[in-house]
Order: structure tokens, then C-alpha cells, then sequence
């Protein structure tokens, strides 16, 4: 395992890989239906290997994963990790909202201590509202119930150097991924290495569509005479961009908690970064919905579509095998009702969805795509 250390903190060193619980092993396909014994064996694997950054969200799996992290984290694990939470910026107000916002993050947790707070959902409108915000996680620092400060971000770069300016942020965390590059730009992740402000790098893996590859892109990733899996790859190159300190992942298996452990191994070489390169424009051949999986739009819906697994299959189809996709879509969604058709467009999950996607009109393309012979 590979240990970087955070530009303002050099004596505070973090595992490469990040063990992220937004994607852990679920019962029936439910998001709110975490196997815990499976999850924390996983994440018990993941801290014995080395892995000492642990993240997770207010809204993930439905709200069930910090208390789940709280549980897994009981029996001495608590001690051996770093521990990140995230307070959700448009649900914040006055600083009494603050305040509550984050004793609930520390009771759902089980915990006294955030190691890490990063504020979620902050945006160029919203510094107003956080300032209030980050004067009661001062205090809450002085008090040692918070460690480090950071934010969560999904938007432009120009925004997010604008972001960079208004605090002095111990880190930040971003998506990035070999496909579609820093969604801030590598300039704002100049700016944040300028700034001394460390990067947490999310959706590597593109929300697991990295990791499962189409055989075009298998064959490609052949021919480089690496034993590397497509997860590793992925990982790896996020790992070998500036600033970066550690890389989150999502781990539902045992494989994918090996594979995500060699990518942490080592840095990439000239003919590597070349190899990437190739890929990229063998997935640029082909078009696809950004979906990450993140939930926030399943959150909001009334119907209750799964809208990240209905867009997942599409994609499949697309991409890969539509005989499959379609056959997996008559079984799960169609016949126990739960198709895409079911949208109103009624537009409430748009706004929350970080890449943009026009879900509706989406959903409707799944729905026909998917039902077509």
C-alpha cells in the first residue's frame, strides 16, 4: 500500500486507496438493503490490508450507509482508520442547522471524532450558507470534535477555483476518471496543488463502467501485456495525477478488493499512460449515459424507479449485448412493473443529478430501446 501525505499535513499519512461506502454489497439490488455481513468483512479486509481512509455520505444507500459504517467501525476499527463525513450544504441553513447537522453525523456514526468534514453540495451560490457552516466546524475543531475541513464538488472548474479562494481547505474531493478526465479541469487541479489543498479523487471507475468492459475494450487493454484488470487500470491512473492523495472506491467483492489493493502498488509508466490514451479513444467510438450510481436522483422520486440500474442496462445494451440487456430488463423491471415507463417527467430528480443528465427523456429512451426487438 502506498501512503501519501496531505500538503498542509506531511505528517498525517493517508492509504492511496480510499475504501468509498456509497457502492457496498446490497441485498436483492435494494441501495437501503446493505448485506452488513458481507460489507464489513469487506471493509474489516480493506483497514488489515493497510487501507486507513474511510468515506461516507448522508444520502448513500438511502441513508443506510453511515450507521452502517457505524456499526462495521465498533471492536477497535474505529481506531485504525481516518474517517470522513460530508454535511449536505443545501440542507444547511442558520448555524443551529449546522450544529445539528453534524451531532447527527457523529451519532449515526457512533463516533466522537470526524477525522475529515467535508462540506457536500457547496457551490459558488451556496458560499453564503456555508460560512456559517464552517464558523461551527471551527468551533467544532477547537473542541476536537472535527479534524480536518474539506468540500465535495461537481461542477465547472472555473467554479471550483472560485471554491479554492474563499477557504483555506485542508482537501477537496472530485471526480475524476481516465475517460472523461478532472471533471475540474487539470487546471483546477493545478490550482488546488498551488493552493496546497489535497485531492481526493471519486468515480475512477466511472461508477463501476470502467471496471466491466465490453470486449473491444478488453482486447485493448491486452494488448498492453499487463496483468492489470480494467478496475486497475482505472485506479491507477487516477492515482498518477497531480495532487491526488488518495482514490475512493466502492468495493462490493472480495476481487474487486484485490484488484483495488494492486492498483495502489505503483505508479504508471510512459507506455502505460500511452496504452490509456488508446483506450480512451476506443470508448470514444462509442456514446454513453454518464450515469455514476450516485442515488441522488432515486432519493427524489416519487414512483421509485431505479433509475441508475435502468440507465446501467441501457448503457449495456448499447455498449455491449442488447439480447442481454433486454432479457435482464423484462425480468427485473418489466415484469414485476417497475419499468422506466413509470416516469411523470414530473423533473423533480434533474437538479440533483451532478452530471446533468436529462433523466426523463433518458428514462423514456431505456423504455423504448429496451422493449424493442
Amino acid at each position: 500500500m502506498q501512503y501519501r501525505s496531505l500538503p498542509k499535513v506531511p505528517d498525517l499519512a493517508l492509504s492511496a486507496l480510499g475504501f468509498g461506502c456509497l457502492r457496498l454489497p446490497t441485498l436483492h439490488g435494494e441501495p437501503a438493503r446493505i448485506d452488513e455481513p458481507a460489507a464489513a468483512r469487506l471493509l474489516h479486509q480493506a483497514i488489515e490490508a493497510g487501507v486507513s481512509y474511510v468515506d461516507t455520505g448522508w444520502s448513500y444507500h438511502a441513508g443506510e450507509s453511515e450507521p452502517f459504517v457505524g456499526r462495521a467501525l465498533r471492536g477497535g476499527w474505529r481506531e485504525r482508520v481516518r474517517l470522513a463525513a460530508k454535511l449536505p450544504v443545501p440542507a444547511a441553513g442558520g448555524e443551529g442547522e449546522w450544529e445539528r447537522l453534524l451531532s447527527e453525523r457523529l451519532e449515526r456514526l457512533g463516533t466522537d471524532r470526524l477525522d475529515f468534514c467535508l462540506l457536500q453540495g457547496l457551490t459558488r451560490d451556496r458560499l453564503g450558507v456555508a460560512e456559517g457552516g464552517l464558523r461551527v466546524l471551527e468551533r467544532a475543531r477547537a473542541l476536537g470534535r472535527v479534524g480536518y475541513l474539506g468540500f465535495s464538488f461537481q461542477g465547472s472548474g472555473s467554479e471550483f477555483q472560485d471554491l479554492l479562494d474563499a477557504y483555506d481547505w485542508d482537501l477537496c474531493q472530485v471526480p475524476l476518471n481516465f475517460l472523461d478526465g478532472p471533471q475540474v479541469g487539470l487546471e483546477g487541479l493545478r490550482q488546488a496543488s498551488a493552493r496546497r489543498v489535497g485531492v481526493v479523487a471519486v468515480e475512477a471507475l466511472r461508477g463501476g463502467g470502467l471496471a466491466k468492459v465490453p470486449p473491444v475494450v478488453a482486447e485493448a487493454w491486452l494488448a498492453s501485456g499487463r496483468s492489470w484488470s480494467p478496475a486497475e487500470w482505472a485506479l491507477r491512473w487516477a492515482l498518477d495525477q497531480p495532487g491526488v492523495v488518495t482514490v475512493l472506491s466502492g468495493m462490493r467483492s472480495e476481487r474487486h478488493l484485490r484488484e483495488n489493493l494492486g492498483a495502489s502498488a505503483g505508479p504508471l509508466g510512459a507506455p502505460d499512460r500511452e496504452r490509456i490514451e488508446e483506450v480512451r479513444r476506443v470508448y470514444r467510438t462509442r456514446r454513453r449515459i454518464p450515469c455514476t450510481s450516485c442515488g441522488a436522483c432515486q432519493l427524489l422520486c416519487t414512483e421509485q424507479i431505479q433509475v441508475s440500474n435502468i440507465l446501467s442496462l441501457y448503457n449495456e445494451a448499447l455498449f455491449e449485448s442488447k439480447a442481454d440487456a433486454v432479457a435482464e430488463y423484462r425480468a427485473a423491471f418489466l415484469g414485476p412493473g417497475l419499468a422506466a415507463d413509470r416516469c411523470s417527467a414530473c423533473g423533480l430528480c434533474e437538479p440533483a443529478c451532478p452530471k446533468g443528465i436529462p433523466i426523463a427523456a433518458k428514462l423514456r429512451d431505456a423504455q423504448e430501446y429496451l422493449t424493442s426487438a
